[in-house]
């Protein structure tokens, strides 16, 4: 636990470091504090601080800069929310959040996060409900079976299965059949759940391959709808926390280009209750120390859709992106629920 005066110190710290991104000496820490304390007592606190694992003295400076630890410790319990005057840039994002052009809305978004932060911007595509309107199977052979599976709208998503036995290109079609005919039109959760109700009415094999064949289709549907939409990476070359370190560089842009670790962040995302702060270090999410994402969930008429955030550095103004992303996730949520 820390005292009022370890709090006031390392908040004034942190401020102060995402200012100047430069490590804070104790004679700049007393100006920026308030406090009318002697050197001698703020290098003591600065170094309880430091024994607790919040700052750290980076190579041989006198000065200390915050670390993961002491970032998250000012987000949750000392930052405040400062009105950043952003209503020219809501007048002026909602003009580009057009309600009839909703993948536009999506790409728009994206870029005004980036524009705005100057980092890079990130939104996840609304995700479709897996229905399926046809559904085909293909013998490979050697138990193999190519599922295609056709949604209402004409995508197509293909996934071969492994079976326990080897079917007949007939006992594929007669399986097919079954789940066109009285299927059709169901989410995969729906099909899902009567298949599991009705399986003591299928024959064993049958019933075995159209299980295997509703999961199959469902993770495929699901992959389909999994789409990252980024903007602003290249901001990221001009920050200098990482303009000097070309290994870090190098692994964000890996980060950005597999998407599955920020898809798998993001999703999490979703489900919180608005604003949601990532540091940097804290998670496997988020590997690198470097790195911060603020995020929101957003929605189409009240139920959550996707997720959109800013990616930067851990010495961000946090105040500002949590208004940026906030406001952009409303202007979103908005214009799709006019759809």
């Amino acid at each position: 636990m820390l005292d009022d005066r370890a709090k006031i110190l390392l908040k004034a710290l942190v401020e102060r470091y995402i200012a100047d991104g430069q490590p804070v000496g104790s004679r700049t820490l007393s100006r920026a504090s308030g406090l009318d304390l002697s050197a001698a007592t703020i290098r003591n606190v600065m170094a309880d601080l430091e024994e607790l694992g919040l700052i750290v003295s980076p190579h041989t400076s006198a000065g200390r800069v915050p670390t993961p630890r002491g970032y998250r410790l000012f987000v949750d319990t000392m930052l405040t929310a400062r009105p950043q005057g952003m209503g020219e840039f809501t007048h002026e994002a909602r003009g580009q959040l057009q309600p009839d052009q909703p993948q536009r809305v999506i790409a728009n978004a994206a870029n005004i996060l980036s524009s705005l932060s100057h980092f890079v911007g990130v939104v996840t595509a609304p995700r479709k409900v897996s229905v399926f309107r046809h559904i085909e199977f293909l013998r490979l052979g050697d138990k193999r079976v190519l599922v295609i599976l056709v949604s209402p709208d004409g995508d197509v998503q293909n996934r071969v299965i492994f079976t326990a036995d080897d079917f007949s290109q007939s006992q594929l079609v007669e399986a097919s059949n079954i789940l066109n005919a009285h299927y059709s039109g169901l989410t995969i959760e729906e099909m899902r759940e009567r298949l599991r109700s009705e399986v003591d009415q299928l024959r064993g094999d049958i019933a075995t391959l159209m299980q295997a064949a509703v999961q199959a289709g469902g993770e495929a549907l699901a992959e389909s709808s999994d789409q990252l939409v980024l903007s602003g990476e290249r901001n990221l070359l001009t920050v200098e926390d990482f303009s000097h370190d070309l290994g870090s560089l190098r692994r964000m842009f890996d980060l950005f280009e597999q998407k599955t670790q920020l898809m798998r962040l993001l999703d999490g995302s979703s489900r919180a209750d608005g604003v949601r702060i990532y540091i940097g270090g804290e998670s496997q999410v988020v590997p690198f120390e470097e790195l911060s994402v603020v995020s929101a969930p957003y929605e189409i008429n009240g139920q959550v859709v996707g997720t959109l955030g800013v990616i930067g550095p851990t010495r961000m103004a946090y105040d500002r992106m949590i208004e940026i992303v906030d406001i952009t996730s409303r202007l979103v949520s908005n214009a799709l629920s006019q759809k």
